[in-house]
């Protein structure tokens, strides 16, 4: 039985990911007892605030924000890229998106459609950089878009001023661009038990999720872009302009991460100011890398990233430092790469002998 699920590779990646779960839990029960705490109630008090409706409505939330970001990277990975500019590319998305929202009036849905396009295409635009460097000057991606994501926030803080794109936020010191109108805001999804809303983008991160399945496994451009990341040369020989998909792939890959801040700004901040969230690009990669670039996957991976997050906040009112979280995740992180290359390997190893014997039969 166990020979057969090791045969199959989705199964491969089920298993390395369980099996990096337990080991991280296994980990952090670790420091937590060498710290004086109790794991098992330490776990029990995480578990009962997290399935909480408000923490499932702000752990659905935040996880629409990890899964555009893992998405946005997994698509570099696919190529072989490292756009490691996520955060910079949806923060300059997003604060472009909302000053142009507030700045138009028009009809619903028109208004949306428009804040939403005006994101990606700044995300898109901003990683093209990346993408031209690379292909004209051979310059990293890593490096190019390390150097963005700071250039990206010296733009910003240019523009989120006063006198420029922004204003300051009444009864605060904040500054944020003008409030989009309800025409532009997107209402959010009701739960059950909880006064917050779901924010009704939550729906754009599973259409993208879908269009990236389909793209990358029902089209030639996919398959072009998956051939290209196997072995460039390989690609070139078969006559595909590897430098193009260069372009393209990055291109994509910043207008998935011009999204990122959309399900909040539409569907909660309705504005962009100095406190928007930050660090999610950065946290994109990780969970890509736990959903092996999988759109399910990074489902399941974003969802369980948001659910620690969130249920982290209990540990602080128990007198336990909510960093043992990031412990938690810091594990399965350095896990979970190591054990899915145990698991692939001993899967090919029976694949193998499963071939021999079956050879060894027909030769009978």
């Amino acid at each position: 039985m166990i020979s057969n699920l090791l045969a199959k590779s989705y199964a491969r990646t089920v298993i390395a990911a369980l099996v990096a779960l337990v080991f991280a839990v296994v980990v952090t029960s670790i420091v937590l007892s060498i710290s004086g705490f109790n794991p098992p109630s330490t776990f029990q008090a995480m578990f009962d605030f997290g399935k909480e409706p408000d923490s499932v409505v702000n752990t659905v939330n935040r996880a629409s924000a990890y899964y555009l970001s893992a998405l946005a990277v997994a698509i570099g990975f696919r190529m072989n890229l490292f756009n490691i500019g996520v955060d910079g590319q949806y923060r300059l998305a997003a604060m472009l998106a909302a000053a142009a929202g507030g700045a138009w009036a028009l009809p619903a849905g028109l208004h949306q459609l428009v804040i939403i396009v005006v994101a990606a295409v700044v995300g898109g635009a901003w990683a093209g950089i990346a993408a031209i460097l690379k292909v004209t000057r051979g310059v990293s991606e890593v490096i190019s878009t390390i150097m963005l994501n700071f250039i990206g926030t010296g733009v910003i803080a240019f523009l989120l001023s006063p006198d420029r794109l922004a204003a300051k936020v009444a009864g605060s010191n904040n500054v944020g661009t003008k409030p989009i109108g309800s025409s532009g805001r997107v209402p959010g999804i009701s739960y059950p038990g909880s006064d917050l809303k779901i924010y009704g983008l939550v729906l754009l991160a599973v259409l993208a999720g879908l269009g990236f399945w389909f793209v990358i496994n029902r089209t030639r451009f996919g398959f072009d872009l998956r051939a290209t990341g196997l072995s460039e040369s390989a690609a070139v020989a078969s006559g595909v302009d590897a430098k193009r998909m260069v372009v393209i792939a990055m291109v994509l890959s910043g207008a998935v991460a011009g999204l990122v801040g959309m399900p909040q700004l539409l569907g909660g901040s309705y504005s962009y100011s100095l406190d928007f969230p930050t660090g999610i690009g950065f946290t994109g990669i990780g969970i890509a890398l736990l959903g092996r670039n999988n759109p399910v996957g990074i489902a399941f991976a974003s969802l369980l990233w948001a659910f620690l997050d969130q249920s982290s906040q209990i540990l602080e009112f128990n007198d336990i430092p909510k960093e043992i979280v990031a412990i938690t995740q810091a594990a399965v992180l350095l896990s979970v790469v190591v054990v899915y290359e145990i698991v692939n390997r001993v899967g090919r190893r029976m694949d193998q002998r499963r071939v021999a014997a079956e050879l060894g039969e027909v030769a009978a």
